[in-house]
């Protein structure tokens, strides 16, 4: 273990849509912390400057850092943090430790079947009262390609190849890792799409993988289903809707977006082929959040490097 000069803090700041709950879980485990609970966005530079922590989602809309000296996210990725952003090499950042995986897998699980099992269409005839018979297609047999082969892609990759999907991988270097049967290295994208049925997005968003599925690399999709469960800024969402037109994509299943909430003039709402979801595949639980924030609070105390520590040059 990485020994770092240790550093026991003692005022932290817990932002999100509603910290209280993890404000109370912290504060019953560790009493002697003074925590403060601010709603997202209504965060002010005096809290800043009162906090040495900040524990959230994002970056709060506040100017400058103030006295923070670490940054823990308890989301599923930590581009808010450091993609294009102001946070100083001197601010400590952890990630949590909860595994996303089995939610999202389960999310990419039941949009997949959504499509074999035409269950729109179902529902569509069922609304208009219409008897009509279609017959489903079978998901077990079809390929996947993964963009994205860390604990979340892990997962969803585990939950496929359960339901009979051949599952690869297609990552920055194209490593082996299980459970993909094979891990293409990024620059190989055209080969490894190629048969894919499901092209599942759940890579980190890095000035590597901003806007990886751009026009060129969506004209070689061969008419996969897209589903983006990583970060809108994975690919270039000008371009989907013209891409499903040409077939370059049968269609596609998007839970997060370059801007969010999605903007009300978005083509995406009433796409015939496109199905929304407000960025809610995996959902961080209060235990979730608090114990990867105890794990990392025990290694900054005892001067250890966290194993959930990021590693800025990456971007995750």
């Amino acid at each position: 273990m990485t020994t770092i000069a240790p550093f026991r803090p003692h005022r932290i700041l817990v932002t999100s849509r509603d910290p209280d709950t993890l404000v109370d879980w912290i504060a019953a485990r560790r009493p002697d912390l003074e925590i403060h609970g601010r709603k997202f966005g209504e965060e002010t530079a005096e809290d800043f400057d009162w906090a040495e922590v900040l524990v959230g989602f994002r970056r709060p809309p506040v100017t400058g850092w103030g006295n923070i000296r670490w940054v823990h996210s308890i989301g599923a990725g930590v581009d808010a943090f450091v993609f294009r952003t102001d946070l100083p090499d001197g601010i400590l950042l952890t990630r949590s430790s909860e595994d996303f995986g089995p939610q999202i897998a389960e999310y990419c699980v039941a949009r997949a079947l959504a499509v074999t099992q035409h269950l729109f269409a179902l529902a569509a005839a069922q609304h208009s009262g219409r008897w009509k018979p279609i017959a489903p297609e079978a998901l077990a047999g079809t390929r996947a390609l993964l963009m994205g082969t860390g604990m979340v892609g892990r997962g969803i990759a585990r939950a496929l190849a359960g339901l009979g999907v051949r599952v690869d991988g297609l990552s920055r270097g194209g490593a082996a890792r299980e459970p993909f049967g094979r891990v293409f290295p990024a620059d190989q994208f055209a080969a490894a799409v190629q048969g894919a049925r499901w092209l599942v997005l759940a890579a980190p968003l890095t000035e590597g993988t901003w806007h990886f599925l751009n026009r060129d690399r969506l004209a070689q999709c061969g008419g996969a289903y897209l589903i983006n469960v990583g970060r809108g800024a994975l690919a270039d969402e000008a371009a989907l809707p013209d891409a499903i037109g040409k077939g370059w994509l049968s269609g596609a299943a998007l839970d997060v977006f370059e801007t969010e909430p999605l903007p009300e003039s978005s083509p995406f709402w009433h796409h015939p082929q496109v199905t929304l979801s407000p960025h809610c595949s995996g959902v961080t639980t209060t235990d979730g959040a608090g114990e990867g924030f105890m794990e990392c609070l025990t290694a900054v105390e005892r001067g250890e490097r966290s194993r959930w520590a990021v590693d800025r040059a990456a971007g995750y």
